[in-house]
């Protein structure tokens, strides 16, 4: 089950081996699993997605760049 939050800051991911992208400031689903978090986005016409390691999003989540609406809920 994908829950809601907020980009607020910089955060950024990495596509393979590319640079790292960041990611806009707004609202964004996230999905959980054990070991990656998804985030995806709606701007106007384009629908993003990103998967990073879940060491990375509890991070960006501790440093209040990443609002999360609730708690972080696993995926099952």
């Amino acid at each position: 089950m994908a829950q809601t939050a907020r980009i607020v800051g910089k955060v950024e991911y990495r596509g393979g081996d590319g640079p790292p992208v960041e990611i806009r400031e707004g609202p964004v689903e996230v999905s959980i699993s054990e070991t990656d978090a998804t985030l995806s986005w709606v701007d106007e016409e384009v629908h993003g997605s990103a998967a990073m390691p879940l060491g990375d999003f509890q991070r960006y989540v501790e440093e209040g760049l990443i609002k999360l609406d609730g708690p972080v809920q696993p995926e099952s």
